[in-house]
């Protein structure tokens, strides 16, 4: 069901949106560490390659949840 608190969440998750892609569009080349933490682990082949980035999984879970949790405090 469609509601007010519906639209909130849209529109707070819109305004994230935005400000990901500023910071990426701006900010692209000083974020190089991003995906080459330690705890990312990447096995390269001949034939494959296995990239398993832990680290930044857990990285932007703790990001995100902090997020959720200031946003549920406001609202």
């Amino acid at each position: 069901m469609i509601n007010q608190t519906t639209g909130k969440y849209l529109i707070f998750f819109g305004i994230i949106l935005v400000f990901l892609g500023v910071v990426l569009f701006f900010f692209h080349d000083k974020m190089s560490w991003v995906g080459n933490l330690p705890g990312d682990i990447r096995i390269e082949n001949e034939n494959s390659k296995i990239y398993l980035p832990f680290a930044t999984m857990i990285l932007v879970s703790i990001i995100v949840n902090v997020i959720l949790y200031i946003f549920r405090r406001i609202s």
